[in-house]
């Protein structure tokens, strides 16, 4: 009774919260943190995955595309490695990581971001790298046209999110991947000394370089320009209908082939799957709806902090009655608020909830800041001690995610239910669908992305309620069915092996050998990811997901955490809470 109406008084919390929220937070804090001797710079959790720092003596701010070549060619010119940043850093890897040592500069593009050219007559517009998605989306839907692609979260640049080949939803037309709509770059890369050690260059899609630079990591250059292929502006119509889960792996399919952007998002613990109707309507359609999604909403940190604290105490005392009741409260409220959709940017009064789509297709209303407001801020602001998680992100072959989630249920059915409630806390299971792409680090095929996350401890070394099954669905996603990794998500344990899963993965690399000879723009941090390389082992490494493990020392013996076979994916090797490390 006491977890009940521990859940219930937090979701009373939430409703308070959505009621009095104002449009505006504590703006998140900037990633990047200098003394007079160095800068360091942090992802927006606060906290790598190895929970190691990642510094440089020096950063610089051009404003400009020549000064961001001044830059690089300066770097170049003294041997010094370089990492691009944004005012975001929302890249959960380390690929922004300099080397380790004094010969490094972070280049930061967060002053490089004054011009968005519109194109009506092409229906295309050029922006500067270091512009923000949610600008460069205003401008344009302003002009009459819209980007049809965009990913679920607008804290993002123009650069950034093609990449790190961020993407929103589709099977439709160009798909869902932003790197498929575009139609132009500029690259800013090494040069020698006849050539003012940098200089830039354009690409289009008919150049050899186009596919290798679009989803690059930041490996090949600086991206100073972006072209995107627009469509005259339209409106979205969008509808949830929570359902039962049992025929879910059968039906996906065709629920993207019916819906331009549609998702489904699945609850294994509740049973319940929630499918996105979501296409596009004229714009004279009647309608001024938001999609404002809740995990995106500026939160009071009393209670994100709440939340945390409450899910930590179930965590501590082995509470999965407690985890159950959390998710059960989170998922009904979500239904009741429609996930944060809003009918004429007021609050939901029914569906279906039509909007622009240049407020509908991407939401952050946490990103936007006013001074004198200390009361509210992302969930995840790692200045408050509020929600903390791991986030892993799997690309699956269209043809192969029917028998993964065939695989979860038996899973499911094996450990029981509630032994699931840790991931429908947040969002369950979030399928996706991208197209195929001629990128050379995208998708060869057109593809499911599922997204999941779940609890991470404050302290390395704490192992979690229940982690083997989440470790086995890790395994089961990367290792038996193969599915790439997102690149800008995932614990490093899903990059292993990375480079055998892209069929063009030697291209870029010759492609990267070509423009950045002294690898400049690399780092041991980037190249454990591009390569997949595993490090030594060490006690605890699996813990984190730093390492798969193979001896009971990579888990916490001396916790009651041994390494064991999976329970369906027998090969699969996890940290499972057992009384003896032979039971």
């Amino acid at each position: 009774m006491a977890d009940l109406c521990r859940g219930h008084h937090l979701v009373l919390l939430w409703v308070l919260a959505t009621l009095v929220t104002i449009s505006s937070a504590m703006p998140p804090p900037n990633p990047i943190k200098c003394n007079k001797t160095d800068c360091q710079l942090s992802n927006s959790y606060g906290i790598w995955g190895d929970r190691q720092t990642c510094h440089a003596p020096k950063i610089v701010y051009p404003t400009t595309e020549e000064e961001l070549r001044q830059e690089l060619a300066n770097a170049n010119k003294n041997n010094l490695k370089v990492k691009v940043v944004t005012r975001f850093s929302h890249t959960i890897p380390k690929l922004a990581c300099p080397s380790t040592g004094n010969a490094a500069v972070f280049i930061s593009t967060e002053k490089y971001d004054s011009n968005i050219n519109v194109d009506v007559e092409k229906r295309t517009a050029t922006a500067d790298g270091g512009v923000g998605l949610r600008k460069f989306i205003d401008t344009i839907e302003k002009a009459g046209l819209s980007l049809v692609a965009a990913p679920y979260w607008e804290g993002v640049t123009v650069a950034g999110v093609i990449s790190t080949g961020a993407h929103g939803s589709s099977w439709w037309g160009k798909g869902g991947a932003v790197h498929d709509h575009v139609t132009g770059l500029s690259l800013i890369v090494p040069a020698n000394e006849a050539n003012g050690y940098a200089k830039i260059i354009k690409l289009i899609p008919q150049d050899p370089l186009f596919n290798a630079a679009k989803v690059s990591l930041g490996l090949l250059g600086i991206i100073s320009k972006v072209t995107f292929q627009l469509e005259p502006a339209f409106k979205r119509s969008i509808t949830y209908n929570f359902t039962n889960d049992s025929d879910i792996e059968d039906e996906f399919m065709e629920h993207a082939r019916k819906n331009e952007f549609g998702d489904i998002q699945w609850y294994p613990s509740r049973r319940t799957a929630v499918y996105r109707y979501d296409n596009r309507v004229p714009l004279n359609t009647s309608g001024d709806g938001v999609n404002d999604f809740l995990g995106f909403q500026s939160n009071l940190i009393l209670l994100s902090k709440s939340v945390r604290a409450t899910e930590k105490g179930f965590e501590n005392t082995r509470n999965v009655g407690g985890k159950c009741t959390m998710a059960s409260s989170f998922v009904s409220y979500k239904r009741l608020i429609a996930n944060g959709l809003k009918n004429n940017k007021l609050i939901f009064t029914g569906y279906p909830v039509v909007g622009p789509h240049g407020k509908m297709q991407t939401s952050g209303s946490c990103l936007y800041s006013s001074p004198i407001d200390i009361t509210n801020t992302c969930a995840w602001d790692p200045r408050i001690n509020g929600l903390f998680f791991y986030e892993s992100t799997a690309k699956f072959p269209a043809s192969k995610f029917g028998d993964f989630i065939r695989d979860v249920k038996k899973l499911r059915d094996l450990v029981k239910p509630e032994n699931m409630c840790g991931v429908d806390i947040y969002n369950g299971f979030l399928f996706r669908f991208i197209k195929a792409s001629e990128a050379y680090l995208g998708q060869s095929e057109d593809s499911v992305v599922l997204d999941f996350n779940y609890f991470r401890a404050n302290d390395a070394l704490t192992p979690r309620l229940n982690q083997d099954i989440w470790e086995e669905v890790e395994q089961m996603a990367f290792v038996k069915y193969g599915a790439k990794p997102h690149w800008a998500k995932n614990r490093n344990v899903a990059f292993l092996d990375v480079q055998k899963k892209y069929l063009k993965f030697n291209k870029f690399i010759a492609a990267k050998n070509q423009l950045d000879p002294k690898n400049m723009l690399s780092s041991e941090w980037s190249d454990e990811i591009l390569f997949g390389k595993q490090t030594a082992k060490w006690d605890g490494c699996a813990l984190e997901g730093m390492c798969i493990c193979s001896e009971d020392r990579h888990c916490s013996p001396s916790k009651g955490y041994f390494c064991k076979p999976g329970l369906v994916y027998q090969q699969a090797r996890v940290c499972r809470f057992s009384s003896s490390s032979s039971s």
